[in-house]
């Protein structure tokens, strides 16, 4: 299969448009129709309805084997360009919201020369296989010294950096807001806030409103007003302007941190990783 009418074939599927593909590609409408209908040749079967414009079963299925074969293209291409040359000094920092705020993080920041981007957690892995970013920061729920399970996006270096215990954000007037520490068991019919980009996953209790923003000073006033109770790094909860952090008791869970770089880094990107994994947890 052409990958470049792969390309082509996504964009259509996740815009639910042609024209929009066109546009976002820089295609003539017809040339995007040609795309479409040239894989669909080759593969023998439909795989997009016209009105409205969606995948068939067949066209979901392709989605699942197109996005992490493309996304595999964009990270080869990136590994080599990274061999043939980079810009000296200069890097770009992925790190999900949560990672961002550690503190190991901001100590190990050199004055210039790095840019931080604020990804939600699912992307940084993929921005740094692409070669959109030179390091990236992720972050998780994990038993202590467990590695996370992140997705296999690129053959990618993955260290450990930092772990720190977890807290349980109240509002000031919520009954165990008084408590010295909290159980999950404990909160199992409670509402928490739903927060993708920037909360940490649980699998417990109800979900309350849902925010769909990284701005963590935002989800500490939300849960500090009341709509739903949130899950943060202790230091990030206790740092919270507004509500009450909890320091949470069981189950024995931490946040943790962790670097993903291509192989072999190099110049600046080593440097800034040593520095970031120095005294890493196992």
């Amino acid at each position: 299969m052409d990958p470049h009418l792969l390309r082509t074939f996504t964009a259509v599927a996740r815009l639910a448009s042609f024209s929009a593909a066109a546009r976002e590609l820089g295609y003539t409408q017809s040339a995007v129709s040609q795309h479409i209908a040239a894989l669909e040749a080759d593969l023998r079967t439909e795989l997009l309805t016209r009105r409205p414009v969606a995948p068939t079963p067949a066209g979901a299925r392709l989605l699942e084997h197109a996005r992490p074969l493309l996304l595999r293209l964009d990270a080869a291409r990136a590994d080599v360009l990274r061999l043939a040359a980079a810009p000296p000094g200069r890097i770009t920092l992925a790190a999900s919201p949560l990672a961002a705020a550690c503190p190991q993080l901001i100590a190990a920041l050199p004055a210039t020369g790095v840019t931080l981007r604020v990804l939600p957690p699912a992307r940084v892995p993929a921005a740094v296989a692409a070669g959109d970013c030179d390091l990236g920061l992720v972050d998780g729920l994990a038993a202590p010294s467990d590695p996370l399970r992140l997705p296999d996006v690129a053959p990618l270096q993955v260290t450990g950096v930092a772990e720190e215990e977890l807290a349980v954000l109240f509002p000031a007037g919520h009954p165990f807001a008084a408590r010295h520490s909290v159980r999950l068991d404990d909160l199992a019919d409670a509402r928490w806030l739903d927060a993708p980009d920037v909360g940490l996953p649980l699998t417990t209790g109800r979900r309350a409103l849902r925010y769909d923003g990284t701005d963590l000073h935002v989800l500490c006033a939300l849960a500090a007003a009341g709509h739903g109770l949130v899950l943060l790094p202790r230091p990030v909860a206790e740092a919270a302007r507004a509500g009450t952090a909890v320091p949470l008791a069981a189950p024995r869970l931490v946040h943790r941190t962790e670097l993903v770089a291509p192989a072999g880094p190099s110049g600046a990107a080593a440097a800034l990783a040593a520095r970031l994994t120095a005294g890493s947890p196992s």
